[in-house]
C-alpha cells in the first residue's frame, strides 16, 4: 500500500512526464485523469505499465536504510541476524533508543520477518538490563519505504512523538560497548594428566621374563 506522500509523489512525477512527451491536445485531460486517480488506482496503473518495480528500485537506491544495511553508511550497530540489524539511533528520544532494521526493502509492518522481531525483543531486554528504563517501548516506523521497529526506553514520560535530540559521538560510543552483542569465546579447558603413582616411593618396571 502506498502513504499519501508517496502517492503525491508519484502524481507528480507521471504529471512531468506528462507535460513533457504527450502531444499538446492529450496533455490536459491525460494530466487530469491522473490527478482523479484514488490508491487502486493509481496502484493498478502503475503494475499495468510495469512502472511498481522502477519506483521500488528507485526508493532502494535512495534509502538511507538500505546504505546503513549495506556499509555504505556508518552506524553503531549493536547486534546482528540473518534477517535484520540493530543500531542506535543517531536522533534518540532517549538515552538508548533503538532501531531494527529488517535487511530487505519493504513497505508494511506485516512483511517484517519474524527474526526482525526476535532481534527486538533479545535488544529490548538487554536496555532494560543495563539502561535501567521504567520499561521500553516498541513501536513501528518507515522511511522512505523501509520499515523499522523502534525501541524507545521510557525513563520519565517519554513519547514516540517526544523532541529529538542529537546524540554526540562519544554518547553512541558508549552506549555500543554497553549494548553491543559480543562473540563468546568458548574456552578449551586443559585436560588432566594422572600421574602414574610409585608404590612405596620406589618406580615400578615390569618383571623381566626370561
Amino acid at each position: 500500500m502506498l502513504n499519501d506522500e508517496q502517492i503525491q509523489t508519484i502524481k507528480k512525477q507521471l504529471i512531468e512526464q506528462i507535460a513533457s512527451s504527450f502531444p499538446e491536445d492529450k496533455k490536459e485531460s491525460a494530466i487530469q485523469q491522473v490527478e482523479d486517480m484514488n490508491e487502486e488506482e493509481l496502484e493498478a496503473f502503475l503494475e499495468k505499465n510495469k512502472l511498481v518495480k522502477q519506483q521500488d528500485q528507485q526508493e532502494e537506491n535512495n534509502c538511507i536504510f538500505c546504505s546503513i544495511i549495506s556499509g555504505k553508511v556508518p552506524c553503531y550497530k549493536i547486534a546482528e541476524n540473518k534477517k535484520a540489524i540493530a543500531v542506535l539511533e543517531i536522533n534518540p528520544i532517549s538515552k538508548g533508543h533503538a532501531l531494527i532494521l529488517p535487511k530487505e526493502h519493504f513497505l508494511g509492518e506485516e512483511k517484517i520477518p519474524n527474526e526482525a522481531h526476535t532481534l527486538a525483543k533479545k535488544i529490548s531486554k538487554k536496555i532494560k538490563l543495563k539502561l535501567k528504563p521504567k520499561r521500553v517501548k516498541i513501536f513501528f516506523s518507515e522511511f522512505m519505504g523501509h520499515e523499522a521497529i523502534n525501541l524507545l526506553p521510557i525513563y520519565k514520560e517519554e513519547k514516540e512523538n517526544s523532541p529529538r535530540k542529537k546524540a554526540s559521538e562519544k554518547e553512541l560510543e558508549e552506549l555500543k560497548k554497553i549494548l553491543e552483542e559480543k562473540k563468546r569465546i568458548k574456552k578449551i579447558k586443559p585436560q588432566k594428566i594422572e600421574k602414574m603413582n610409585k608404590p612405596n616411593g620406589k618406580m615400578w618396571l615390569p618383571k623381566r621374563i626370561p
